[in-house]
């Protein structure tokens, strides 16, 4: 009892285990696809901030470098503003975005100007619909933009003369204004006009936000998010896919000319003094005196529209740098940056990439399952098919000893001259041959199967005549069939078709089933061989009305070495073999075989070869 519930125990164990296992894994795979969403998410919103930095960058720069006062154009003096346009040109890495650039001023009578890098000059311009355009929306303007929304452009006003800021005051959201200590404000001079940059909205597309897009939502596999760039009509002025976002999974608004960071360099170089801020102030004064103002970021919070300040480089002997750095405030860009995962959604993304693991996990985890299940199974079979071949060692003893037998017996009467008429010799020699023949059948037998199984056996293929087959086989088991007393009826068609065989492996095949009748019967001795066509094909058919197989046996009667306990238990005489070999010369023929048998009716062998 023990030895038959033992692998079924292991089974059920090792399963519990894998289940175990498999709810574990479960676990850690959500753990894990939760970080990755964590990361993933920070790091999107990063690549977001830092591709509309570096566009943003360009543009301030354009904005920042391109900036003249009225003086060199009231004296056409040219040369500031080319020597300016020539250090953004080796500096930036995109010089081909700017397209044009004019200078516009009605301070005397309309003035249109255009700059020809060429001959580094500005000359005078006709207007022309581009123009008009930009000109029409400078002046329709309640409060000054410098991105201009119906053209790709920035417009830079150019002031009638250039003040010296001494004194910066950065003022603290929710200041109380009654506290202040600054009261002054700046005033910024009179506008003498503009000089406006028309970029090439092409070139921006196609180079700066391509080369941006590869920079930062690409990997070695290539373009990851789908990137879109719209403006505020709606238009799409770039997009990696053909298809529209659906959602996006990170914004940002480029064409923001709102740079965050300011940098000072105060005049005096001697010994400075710092001091601290500990607590929230109404303002930050820094101006080019000898006292220095720092931010303590550990007591006073930084938020939105709140600028934070800091001190570097403070030492005796050296400039004192303060840099105001502010969060980003209310956005102002022209044009919206969307970023969406190519998977629909950084969402699912994640979603798709647990179940992936997920099912790789516990495809593994099933294979596992499975190897172990056919790991005990194969166990099971190869000690079953041991017990088998032990009882075919045995079976085989026993039938080899019948015959050595009844030879030795005839063997020892004969030389001892018990017997000595002659009708007696001739008996006990037919005996002793048919005794012979049966052990050198069961040998044959053996010798066959062991061929067939090494996949040594090979057949002498020939156009062959199947009605001489059945002929052959029905003589070698003549004897056989007038001792026991059969009626062999045959019902072969005369133009039987020829087949591809190798005659003596067909014969013996057919000899086998002949044979099983016989020895099957169950007391009727009757036995029907059919031969037909079936279109070029050949169907034969040995039938008789002995024992039958049961529909449990069924599957397994072409097994080698099995035989079925009724069999046994009525102690017929075999080996297991015959209807193996049977199944497997016909297979090596291409052809197949069935059976089709009742329990106490008989059973019909059915082989099927290929004309």
């Amino acid at each position: 009892m023990k030895a038959n519930w033992f692998p079924i125990l292991l089974i059920v164990a090792l399963l519990g285990l894998l289940a175990i296992l498999a709810t574990l894994q479960y676990r850690w795979l959500g753990q894990i696809s939760d970080s990755e969403r964590v990361r993933l998410e920070k790091r999107l919103e990063d690549d977001t901030k830092r591709f509309k930095e570096d566009f943003n960058k360009e543009i301030n720069f354009i904005f920042n470098n391109f900036q003249v006062d009225s003086e060199a154009y009231k004296n056409e003096d040219w040369g500031i503003f080319n020597r300016k346009y020539l250090f953004w040109k080796t500096k930036t890495d995109h010089p081909e975005i700017v397209r044009r650039v004019y200078f516009f001023s009605r301070a005397n009578g309309e003035m249109l100007l255009e700059f020809e890098p060429d001959r580094a000059v500005f000359s005078k311009s006709t207007n022309t619909p581009e123009t008009d355009t930009i000109i029409r929306e400078l002046e329709s303007q309640d409060t000054f933009n410098p991105v201009l929304k119906n053209t790709t452009a920035i417009a830079i006003p150019v002031y009638d003369k250039e003040e010296k800021i001494e004194r910066i005051v950065t003022r603290t959201r929710g200041a109380n204004t009654k506290l202040l200590r600054t009261k002054s404000r700046i005033n910024l001079p009179e506008k003498y006009g503009y000089l406006l940059v028309v970029l090439d909205e092409r070139s921006i597309a196609n180079n700066l936000l391509s080369r941006l897009t590869e920079k930062y939502f690409s990997d070695s596999s290539g373009v990851n998010y789908k990137v879109s760039v719209t403006s505020e009509s709606g238009k799409t002025v770039f997009q990696t896919h053909s298809e529209q976002l659906s959602a996006a999974d990170s914004t940002a608004k480029l064409f923001t000319l709102s740079p965050n960071k300011f940098v000072f360099f105060p005049r005096n170089n001697g010994r400075v003094r710092s001091r601290r801020l500990t607590k929230p102030e109404n303002e930050v004064v820094t101006d080019s005196n000898t006292v220095s103002t720092e931010n303590d970021g550990n007591n006073i919070e930084t938020e939105e529209n709140v600028v934070a300040v800091n001190i570097e480089g403070i030492g005796l002997g050296k400039s004192k740098v303060a840099v105001f750095e502010g969060k980003s405030g209310p956005q102002n860009g022209i044009w919206t940056l969307k970023v969406q995962h190519v998977s629909g959604s950084l969402e699912q993304f994640i979603h798709n990439t647990r179940r992936r693991n997920l099912g790789i996990s516990f495809g593994i985890l099933g294979l596992l399952a499975a190897s172990m299940i056919l790991i005990v199974f194969s166990s099971q079979r190869a000690k079953l098919l041991a017990q088998r071949q032990i009882d075919f060692v045995s079976s085989v003893s026993h039938e080899f000893r019948t015959p050595l037998s009844v030879i030795y017996s005839a063997g020892e009467n004969l030389s001892d001259g018990v017997i000595d008429e002659q009708d007696k010799i001739s008996t006990y020699g037919r005996l002793i041959t048919r005794e012979g023949k049966k052990l050198s059948e069961m040998v044959e037998q053996i010798l066959e199967f062991a061929g067939a199984r090494s996949g040594n056996r090979r057949y002498d293929l020939r156009e062959t005549s199947v009605g001489q087959i059945l002929q052959k086989a029905l003589e070698e088991c003549d004897p056989i069939i007038q001792e026991m007393g059969f009626e062999v009826t045959q019902e072969v068609a005369q133009d039987l078709n020829t087949v591809l065989a190798d005659e003596n492996a067909l014969t013996q095949a057919i000899q086998n089933l002949i044979n099983n009748a016989l020895k099957y019967s169950n007391g009727e001795k009757w036995i029907r061989i059919t031969a037909k066509n079936v279109g070029e094909g050949i169907r034969v058919e040995v039938e008789d009305r002995g024992i039958g197989i049961s529909d449990g046996d069924m599957q397994r009667i072409f097994e080698p070495f099995f035989r079925s306990k009724n069999v046994v238990d009525e102690q017929i005489s075999g080996n297991g073999l015959g209807l193996s070999l049977v199944k497997q010369i016909v297979e090596g023929h291409g052809g197949k075989i069935s059976v089709e048998s009742e329990i106490g009716r008989g059973s019909k062998f059915i082989i099927e070869l290929a004309g």
